[in-house]
């Protein structure tokens, strides 16, 4: 007969703008283990408000003697958090290690949707994922096959709605929390207020981009697709050597100029989430006429991904979980930053100039084998907006957590650290 664990201290730090965390202490708690919760602002108590909350209020330079102070008090086990390259969370991560507890990265799934990550350490540059074929395969082989059907469905007013909220408490509560920063990139209310207008064009900017792209396939012209991340992303700033987007366009669109065919053009897909902020087509045409390639050069805001990626040639992108699904659909992908499917075999390992040319094709059997491995490893099927799916998640991970199958099976050895990308001197 299997003892029973022990009773463990969970600490909850920042989490997604849902009510995944309440429902996942509650979860752990129906368990017989303890939670807490350190609320940096309004919005995370909004989704939390239930015992076992702490307020910091402190500077940021003061927020890692805080933490280790409660994790000896509280005799704390776990750590989970959500974004793991918040500053909180980086400063976080160095507190744990002295105190030899794990920290555990709950996150967006890279299979989504209808996956979430749950990974030791980190994402990125600190993921603990095999970054080699063999070991891939090797884990590969001792899994079954994913249920990758989509079964928890959620809208993007959802999220909205619960972003909105989150947002607002923290805005305009910030009296009670006045040394938090939230580390993003915009000023967050006037992100959200400046994305409202956009939802209004949704319909006539799908239309456009559908249309878009049924002329290019209705002409038969070769093209090679440029995926657009969001500027906010901690992956941007993080797993990147770029400052700004607009170094990253100006860098591929020089290099498509000078090494693509003459015969081939460049799509370019802004990301669904992209509120417009920032005109990227603007961006891009400044770059595209600099280097005499306006008339190769489409842009859309919208459109089906899966028929882009079926027909085009390549894609480029810096490290979106697009480079996932393109290598699913079997399309050549290069990578531009620090992505954890970045290996040989799934992406062109050669120079940005050298793919336009002669793009490295997918090996299908790899990359069966890499979404193989990742869903039975560092995914769990599940949702932080769908009621049905977020239990689905929590009852996976409580489990995973609680057995310390965190990353496994088959993490047999922990890879060699990615690269931490060297920032270029910014081009603008």
């Amino acid at each position: 007969m299997t003892a029973p664990a022990a009773p463990r201290v969970i600490l909850f730090l920042m989490g997604p703008s849902t009510p995944f965390w309440r429902e996942l202490s509650l979860a752990f708690e129906a368990e017989g283990h303890r939670t807490l919760k350190v609320c940096f602002s309004l919005g995370d108590w909004l989704y939390w408000r239930r015992p076992g909350a702490h307020h910091y209020r402190g500077r940021l330079s003061r927020w890692p003697a805080y933490l280790d102070k409660l994790i000896a008090r509280e005799g704390v086990t776990d750590i989970l958090l959500y974004a793991d390259q918040q500053p909180y969370h980086l400063a976080a991560g160095e507190v744990a290690r002295v105190h030899g507890i794990p920290v555990i990265a709950i996150e967006n799934g890279y299979l989504r949707p209808d996956w979430i990550t749950v990974e030791r350490g980190g994402m990125g540059v600190r993921s603990h994922f095999p970054n080699d074929p063999a070991t891939i395969r090797a884990i590969a082989a001792e899994v079954g096959e994913p249920d990758l059907a989509v079964r928890y469905r959620h809208g993007f007013w959802i999220e909205m709605f619960h972003e909105g909220a989150y947002q607002m408490m923290t805005y305009f509560w910030r009296v009670l929390y006045p040394f938090y920063r939230t580390g993003k990139y915009y000023d967050p209310l006037l992100e959200l207020l400046v994305g409202i207008p956009k939802l209004w064009k949704v319909k006539a900017s799908e239309a456009d981009a559908a249309r878009l792209i049924a002329e290019r396939l209705a002409r038969q012209e070769p093209f090679y697709a440029l995926a657009l991340q969001l500027q906010g992303d901690y992956q941007i700033r993080s797993n990147s050597p770029y400052h700004h987007i607009c170094d990253m366009i100006g860098e591929v669109i020089a290099s498509f100029a000078q090494h693509a065919p003459a015969s081939n053009r460049l799509l370019v897909k802004q990301h669904p989430h992209d509120n417009g902020w920032e005109s990227w087509s603007r961006h891009l045409r400044r770059a595209a006429r600099a280097h005499g390639v306006d008339e190769r050069v489409d842009f859309i805001d919208g459109g089906d991904l899966g028929v882009l990626l079926k027909a085009a040639r390549g894609c480029v992108m810096i490290n979106s979980t697009v480079g996932l699904f393109s290598i699913r659909h079997g399309c050549p992908t290069k990578i531009l930053g620090v992505a954890i499917y970045d290996m040989p075999g799934l992406t062109h390992q050669g120079s940005l100039d050298s793919f336009w040319a002669a793009p490295e094709p997918v090996d299908a059997g790899l990359a069966a084998d890499f979404v193989r491995a990742l869903a039975a490893t560092i995914q769990v099927k599940g949702d932080f907006y769908n009621p049905e799916g977020r239990k689905a998640a929590i009852d996976a991970i409580v489990g995973r957590i609680i057995e310390h199958r965190v990353n496994e099976p088959g993490a047999f050895v922990d890879p060699p650290p990615r690269a931490q990308p060297l920032k270029r001197a910014p081009a603008r």
